[in-house]
């Protein structure tokens, strides 16, 4: 290599270094504490279209119709996760009346019968390794009794952390509303105003920065929700072969439950055959874990390809990208380096910046629009 591309290599991967480390602290750090800002900020831009609709349509003024719709919008949600939260109470509250019916009909069965074996099996034993199978059970007791108090230990701790963080929650949660009246009210003229810092090219860059981003999350949206009917036939077929009553139903709602990236299917799927073995049902139990296998298994062979295509990447970087932004920053990052290295693809192939060659014409003009849109 000459001089001035190792001078041009090492310029463009130590600029590609400084995108991927503030991309870093702004994704680990500076979003969580702007989170309500940044939820309030999305909920007044997808509201500003139906908001200067109904202005026009019923003459009334804008931030009348905002602070009505921003009511209605919340006011909904609110309804929903009350609703939500009660069904879950209920059912939460059902399986726990039925553990004692499952304890007494089959769990204490089991042990006696276990019970009386374990005796039958012991009787002909020599005593010197009857005493030491005893010194065993002794020590499983005691290790059973640490990992008892263990657990306790964490369940109270999970909840005093939960406890800690609700007022905090309720604060971020009350700014964002609050946020999201002020931003819906007057969206146009702050938009206006953060462009007007702005210089022209700098202006250019972020317009089409925020083109490419939007239409890129409603592609991952619309991957997602492939990926969502995919299951839901899965799921449907499996669980109509077995016998469940209701299959469509419970298909939809373990389908729609699977979108969860820390929960997914095995969040119901597999306590569902736990409790199924419990209740005796051994065979229904071992076709819900097949079922679940099944769909895993067809879903991490998709769910690249599919995410991949859609936002142009190869599914093996589609795949890593992925497994690197879950591990780095949850749920964000699941959704957020794919799209971010996406990005960098667009604007690398616009010109717009010079990471690596590819064969889109430098100077080639992006498809953002000169004016803001939004």
């Amino acid at each position: 290599m000459s001089t001035e591309k190792k001078r041009k290599f090492i310029i463009d991967f130590v600029y590609l270094a400084l995108i991927l480390a503030l991309s870093y602290l702004l994704l680990r750090y500076a979003l969580p504490l702007l989170m309500p800002f940044v939820i309030a900020f999305l909920i007044a831009y997808l509201l500003r279209r139906p908001i200067r609709f109904l202005s026009r349509k019923l003459r009334l003024p804008n931030s009348l119709i905002a602070v009505l719709l921003v009511v209605l919008v919340y006011g909904g949600a609110g309804l929903i996760l009350v609703l939500f939260g009660l069904r879950i109470a209920a059912s939460v509250g059902d399986l726990v009346g039925r553990i004692p019916t499952l304890y007494t009909s089959y769990v204490v069965p089991t042990l006696s019968a276990g019970s009386v074996w374990l005796e039958d099996l012991l009787a002909g034993i020599d005593p010197s390794v009857l005493s030491a199978l005893e010194e065993i059970r002794n020590q499983l007791i005691r290790m059973l009794g640490q990992l008892v108090s263990s657990l306790s230990v964490w369940v109270t701790g999970w909840v005093s952390s939960v406890a800690t963080a609700l007022p905090g929650t309720l604060i971020r949660l009350l700014l964002m509303v609050i946020s999201t009246f002020f931003i819906a009210i007057d969206y146009d003229r702050i938009v206006r105003f953060f462009f007007q810092l702005l210089g022209g090219h700098t202006r250019q860059i972020l317009l089409q920065i925020k083109n490419y981003v939007v239409g890129t999350l409603f592609v991952c949206l619309r991957s997602y929700l492939i990926i969502m009917c995919i299951t839901f036939l899965e799921l449907s077929i499996g669980l109509r072969i077995i016998g469940v009553e209701r299959s469509s139903l419970v298909a939809l709602l373990i389908a729609i439950f699977d979108i969860l990236p820390v929960l997914g299917t095995g969040g119901i799927m597999i306590p569902w055959a736990i409790l199924s073995a419990l209740g005796g049902n051994v065979p229904r139990a071992l076709a819900l874990l097949v079922i679940y296998l099944v769909i895993t298994v067809i879903r991490n062979i998709i769910e690249p390809k599919i995410v991949g295509q859609q936002i142009g990447l190869h599914p093996v970087l589609t795949l890593m990208s992925m497994f690197v932004g879950t591990h780095f920053f949850g749920v964000v990052g699941l959704f957020g380096l794919p799209i971010l290295l996406s990005l960098l693809r667009y604007l690398n192939e616009t010109g717009t910046i010079n990471l690596y060659p590819n064969a889109a014409p430098r100077g080639q003009p992006p498809s953002a629009g000169g004016r803001e849109s939004g």
